[in-house]
């Protein structure tokens, strides 16, 4: 007679076996992959413990495991992610939203609450859209451009931006940093211009963890030998596209802080230009008001 498998069974097996084998948040990606091959959320899980899943779901569920253990990232193998509470499509076109970008949402957010009217908002390096969708979920009068080089990390955004409806308030742009909204009717100044750029250095890419480095896409990770040259550009460019009194928010790698402030203070177009850490302490964020 054939081994019964049930929902309990399954998820003990899963955490159990990649608990051994050294796969993060082992019980959490377990109940991922189940719900994603059994079309249930979460909880769902928890409230029918002992059905039985069917053959057709289990072979599903084995490929799915097998690529979870080859370090295939969870998030691709189901095509989603938690973001600011929100869960958005991912694909292995873009960039996985990390929750370390979630503080560039909040203090974006927090400055845009700050101002009365309409504000412009440009979202550089957009990939899956994450930062633009929180940002216009969360900030009602944004009309925001959001840009990337990669087509197929747009086509992901566009998704997002479908799902939660706001097509009216993020217009997608396909081109480099700011080349796609030259002479853009209504993206000549902005009052906020975020950016979380490609950011590691060359050696660093090198190194990175396996995980990252085979599955997500170099183009949105590794940014010449220090890390910068996409800060480099932006410094350069920014001046003509951000209001007198608007903010540049990016985020940076922990070791970039004093590098980019440099790069920033450069330009003699900002006022103070600060450096936040983030809950494990480490250089993530600046921020720079312009002042002429």
């Amino acid at each position: 007679m054939a081994e019964q498998w049930t929902i309990k069974k399954l998820l003990d097996w899963m955490t159990s076996h990649f608990t051994e084998k050294k796969i993060d948040s082992p019980r959490l990606t377990a109940e991922l992959l189940l719900s994603f091959v059994l079309n249930m959320q979460r909880i769902e899980l928890y409230m029918n413990f002992d059905k039985e899943v069917e053959k057709q779901k289990l072979d599903n569920l084995r490929e799915l495991v097998k690529r979870c253990l080859n370090h295939e990232p969870v998030q691709y193998l189901i095509g989603r992610t938690e973001f600011y509470s929100l869960s958005l499509k991912v694909s292995k076109d873009c960039l996985i939203p990390r929750p370390e970008t979630e503080l560039l949402v909040e203090r974006a957010i927090e400055f845009l609450r700050t101002r009365t009217g309409r504000q412009h908002v440009c979202d550089l390096c957009t990939g899956s859209g994450c930062i633009a969708v929180a940002m216009a979920k969360n900030f009602r009068d944004a009309s925001i451009i959001a840009t990337d080089i990669c087509d197929k990390a747009l086509s992901i955004a566009a998704k997002n931006v479908a799902k939660y409806n706001l097509a009216d308030k993020i217009h997608l742009l396909h081109g480099d940093l700011f080349k796609p909204i030259i002479d853009q009717l209504d993206g000549k100044e902005f009052d906020l211009i975020v950016c979380n750029p490609p950011y590691i250095s060359l050696p660093e890419y090198e190194n990175l963890d396996q995980k990252v480095k085979n599955h997500e896409p170099r183009l949105a990770l590794e940014a010449g030998p220090e890390g910068l040259d996409i800060y480099r550009r932006i410094a350069a460019e920014v001046g003509s596209h951000l209001k007198k009194d608007g903010l540049l928010l990016l985020e940076i790698g922990w070791l970039q802080g004093k590098a980019v402030k440099q790069l920033l203070d450069d330009t003699k177009i900002f006022g103070e230009i600060k450096i936040e850490k983030d809950l494990s302490d480490n250089d993530r964020i600046v921020s720079a008001l312009k002042i002429v």
